[in-house]
């Protein structure tokens, strides 16, 4: 067996086992630590498949924002996670359904591929990455829907800060519009204070 061969039996064995801890582990925060242990090792399979842009996003994006998101809401969250865990068995038989359609789905799936016929990919040109590929690809052919998904996800992010906005009485909040319409007589104000004696307020 060459070093190409055991290093993929070895990270996919890690990413099986830590994905299945992701939903077996008792505590919510080592589940997420080992979504972050099987982000690196799906990072660690793309770049044996020569994908290392994939790699860069699973690290980048996931591992570095969406995984520590997660371990910060359920760090900082009060949840009551032994009440969570009451209703496991009774929804237990409708996961077991869902598993097994996805599992189905990706049967079928891969027969079907396996029918017709995988095609080889093009080769690459000579002096080209796999990340100038990438890039080639998406701001050329798909360059109006890599556009429509920022938008999308523009839409999402103000939709998400509307949503949560919550307006506290006794809290002050910054009013630019009456602060750029102050004038002398509104902003200062002179007064004479007997000799010795302070202003109150």
């Amino acid at each position: 067996m060459d070093l190409l061969a055991l290093a993929f039996y070895v990270l996919s064995a890690i990413a099986v086992l830590s994905a299945l801890m992701v939903v077996s582990a008792r505590n919510p925060v080592h589940s997420v630590l080992f979504l972050i242990l099987t982000f690196f090792s799906s990072a660690g399979l793309f770049v044996l498949l020569g994908a290392e842009f994939l790699a860069m996003l699973l690290v980048v994006v996931y591992v570095g924002a969406v995984a520590v998101l997660f371990l910060f809401v359920v760090m900082m969250l009060d949840v009551d996670f032994s009440s969570l865990r009451q209703g496991f068995v009774r929804y237990l038989p409708f996961g077991a359904v869902v598993a097994l359609i996805l599992a189905i789905e990706m049967g079928l799936t891969a027969a079907a591929v396996a029918a017709r016929g995988a095609k080889p990919l093009a080769a690459a040109p000579a002096g080209v990455s796999n990340t100038e590929q990438i890039g080639r690809v998406l701001y050329t052919d798909y360059f109006y829907y890599f556009q429509a998904a920022g938008l999308v996800l523009l839409v999402a992010m103000i939709g998400a800060i509307v949503l949560t906005l919550r307006h506290k009485p006794g809290v002050k909040r910054q009013d630019i519009a009456a602060q750029t319409a102050r004038t002398e007589k509104s902003g200062m104000r002179v007064v004479t204070p007997a000799t010795g004696q302070g202003i109150v307020e």
